[in-house]
């Protein structure tokens, strides 16, 4: 365990800032189940998703302060990123699917679902706007600016950004395996983020790093036709 904080955090500010970390993260959650659970209006669903909870981020945006623009981070994060996106590729298909553990993607095909082409991609730039800022965005002041620093102290506004324990670390990136069908993947996947953190103390790092392993994912994707990834 690391030492307790040295910084300790206003009560009022606490409360004004933690919806911001978990609002957003709960309406994306809300509604994807929504969105798996009705396939067949899975797309407009997931338009509706992208907005509210892109919305949200806005409405709550105190924890932006967390994110700082680092050019020195960049060349990792990326490495990072790449990295992660092969594992994803090459671990899931070994694994065993666990259909109880997070569910499972909508897997929404652009080229069966629209026959017109506008519309067609009008709906990739808002997948690939999800995709490659908003979930990371999200994800990111969520698992690890908020949640991996709350296991670690409960007032985790006073630890600095990278600060953590490591049981705080394993229980992070064994939620984020079950929040995914691609469960050991999504583990490696939080461990991998979760050490860049710990190396750079950035969060930009991190939400550099989701970025490109989606932006990756999704080209993989849309080149190989495996709309499970998606």
């Amino acid at each position: 365990m690391i030492d307790s904080p040295e910084r300790p955090s206003d009560g009022r500010s606490l409360q004004a800032t933690w919806p911001g970390y978990v609002v957003p993260m709960f309406l994306f959650m809300a509604l994807t189940s929504a969105e798996n659970s009705l396939p067949h209006v899975a797309i407009g669903l997931y338009v509706v998703k992208t907005v509210v909870v892109t919305v949200a981020l806005l409405a709550f945006r105190a924890p932006w302060r967390d994110i700082r623009p680092e050019a020195r981070v960049l060349p990792m994060a990326i490495l990072v990123g790449l990295v992660v996106f092969v594992e994803w590729i090459v671990v899931d298909p070994l694994t065993p699917h666990l259909g109880w553990l997070g569910g499972k993607r909508s897997a929404l095909n652009p080229f069966a679902d629209f026959s017109d082409p506008t519309m067609r991609v009008l709906f990739l730039a808002v997948r690939f706007y999800g995709l490659v800022l908003m979930v990371p965005v999200m994800e990111e002041l969520f698992w690890r600016s908020f949640l991996l620093r709350w296991l670690t102290h409960p007032d985790f506004q006073g630890l600095p950004i990278g600060d953590f324990s490591w049981s705080a670390f394993a229980i992070v990136a064994a939620c984020f395996g079950l929040a995914h069908p691609e469960w050991l993947a999504a583990i490696v996947c939080a461990c991998a983020y979760g050490l860049l953190l710990r190396q750079t103390r950035s969060l930009f790092a991190c939400i550099v790093a989701h970025g490109v392993t989606n932006l990756a994912l999704g080209i993989y994707v849309l080149t190989t036709h495996t709309w499970q990834y998606w």
